[in-house]
């Protein structure tokens, strides 16, 4: 099966990197702002390098929350059938959004008894 960079829904994976480029994008401009602090009038101009730096990070947020947005969107909606709750599948291959088991519509990758394979790996 397709590994995951974190082991969560694909859904779940754009929207975590559109908190994390928020939140850099913050950071970066309160460093900015410390330049003031530091430096005085000096440090304007570092501040609004950092300004610059930060609302570009803060774009790619947004672009970033769109796009997940709009993959939820046309994602196929099933129920998981571990947990039995509605959750959203991209692709062939996808993680449950809230157990985090592995789901699949190609046959090939789909197992009866992932647990027993699971043992018989380790």
């Amino acid at each position: 099966m397709k590994r995951f960079f974190f082991k969560s829904a694909k859904i779940n994976e754009f929207r975590l990197w559109g908190l994390v480029f928020t939140m850099v994008g913050m950071g970066i401009m309160i460093l900015g702002t410390a330049g003031i602090l530091l430096w005085g009038q000096a440090g304007k101009i570092f501040a609004a390098i950092f300004m610059v730096l930060g609302m570009i990070s803060l774009l790619v947020s947004v672009a970033v929350y769109f796009w997940a947005g709009m993959l939820s969107t046309s994602a196929t909606m099933l129920t998981c059938p571990e947990c039995n709750r509605q959750t959203k599948m991209l692709g062939t291959t996808d993680r449950c959004m809230f157990c985090r088991t592995m789901l699949t519509f190609d046959p090939s990758q789909a197992n009866a008894h992932p647990a027993k394979q699971q043992q018989a790996n380790t």
